[in-house]
């Protein structure tokens, strides 16, 4: 039997963060197939969605944060401000990140997150489904992951 020793850290370092990312990504391409044909292709990569929402002053009303990647939009943030909820820029934020993801980059799901406090019921009524439920993350909160077929 073999025994070694390892000197273990904890900080943080940028530097062997991407290499373990790249060797990661490495022996992840090598064991599928799905992921081997993507390298080298347009949708092997994330690539950014943004949607803004402007009131007339010019101020922020709301946003949608996300990406793309393969055939899936990633929703990260959706935001509107407490002076416009109700006002279904939401919905129309998400309508036009779906659009964008189907119509331009191909994509067939979105997927998201999102805390019970926040608006799992406003997805569900727009077609997401729920399809995790992380309890007590962070303590006394739940987490849902929903997904939706686009298209």
């Amino acid at each position: 039997m073999v025994c070694r020793m390892f000197r273990l850290e904890t900080e943080v370092d940028s530097t062997r963060r991407d290499l373990l990312r790249s060797r990661l990504r490495d022996t992840n391409t090598a064991a599928s197939p799905v992921l081997r044909a993507l390298r080298g292709t347009p949708a092997e990569r994330e690539t950014p969605l943004h949607v803004w929402a402007s009131a007339a002053a010019g101020e922020l009303a709301g946003g949608l944060v996300g990406h793309t990647w393969t055939t899936w939009l990633h929703v990260a943030y959706l935001w509107v401000d407490e002076r416009h909820r109700g006002t279904g820029l939401g919905t129309r934020l998400l309508a036009e990140a779906e659009r964008v993801a189907v119509e331009e980059r191909g994509c067939r799901h979105a997927r998201l997150e999102t805390w019970d406090f926040q608006a799992p019921d406003f997805y569900r009524r727009l077609g997401y489904e729920v399809v995790c439920v992380i309890e007590d993350y962070p303590p006394g909160i739940t987490e849902y992951t929903l997904t939706k077929r686009l298209g």
